[in-house]
C-alpha cells in the first residue's frame, strides 16, 4: 500500500528516502518544540541518517507493518511540516495500531493535524485496510494534543504511569483509543 492521501490543505506522502533532506530540516527547526513530547533520538537533522531511516519506514509501509505519512502543504513540495505514523500494527484477530503525530511549531493552531489524522483514520478504517482499533498515548499536560484526540473521537481508556522516556524522565501518558465500528474482518 503506497498510498498518498490528500486533504483540502495537505498532501500526505508515504515515507520515502527522497524526502530525507526535508525531514531532516523539519527536525532541525523543531527540535526544541518537540523535546517535551518526543523520545530523544539522535541524528534526526542529518539527511544521510534520515535517508536510511526513511528507507526502513518505506519498507514497513509496503509490508503494512507500520505506516508513516509526511505532511506537506498542498501544492508545495518544498517543506515537510509534520508526520502521522501508525506503528506496532498487529493484524489477525487484533487489527490494531498505535497512532503518533508531530507538527511544525509554525503550523500549529490551524487545524492541520486534525485534517491529517482524519484522513489517515478514514483510510485505515476503510475496506482497503480494515483496521479495527487505533490507540494514541499523550502526555496529560499536552493540552493541544489531548484536545485534538478528543475532537477526533478518541476516548480515554486509562493512565499509563511512567509510560515513555521523554526529555530525560519516564513520563505518564493518557491512553486513548478509536474503534472502527464497521469492521467485521474474518481472520
Amino acid at each position: 500500500m503506497t498510498r498518498r492521501l490528500v486533504t483540502a490543505r495537505l498532501q500526505l506522502l508515504p515515507a520515502h528516502p527522497e524526502l530525507a533532506g526535508r525531514v531532516a530540516a523539519f527536525f532541525g527547526r523543531n527540535s526544541a518544540h518537540l523535546a517535551p513530547w518526543e523520545p530523544r533520538r539522535t541524528q534526526l537533522d542529518d539527511p544521510f541518517a534520515q535517508a536510511l531511516h526513511l528507507e526502513q519506514l518505506a519498507k514497513a509501509f509496503a509490508e503494512g507493518s507500520a505506516w508513516r505519512w509526511l505532511l506537506l502543504p498542498e501544492g508545495d513540495d518544498r517543506q515537510v511540516i509534520g508526520s502521522v505514523a501508525v506503528t506496532s500494527v498487529v493484524r489477525g484477530f487484533f487489527q490494531s495500531g498505535n497512532l503518533g503525530y508531530a507538527l511544525d511549531e509554525k503550523a500549529q493552531g490551524r487545524g492541520l493535524m486534525q485534517e491529517a489524522v482524519q484522513a489517515v483514520v478514514k483510510h485505515l478504517f476503510s475496506s482497503e485496510v480494515q483496521l479495527h482499533r487505533l490507540q494514541a498515548a499523550c502526555r496529560p499536560e499536552n493540552r493541544r494534543s489531548m484536545a485534538l484526540l478528543q475532537r477526533l473521537g478518541f476516548r480515554t481508556i486509562g493512565l499509563a504511569e511512567r509510560y515513555l522516556l521523554i526529555d530525560g524522565a519516564w513520563r505518564d501518558h493518557v491512553l486513548t483509543e478509536c474503534l472502527n465500528l464497521e469492521t467485521a474482518v474474518d481472520c
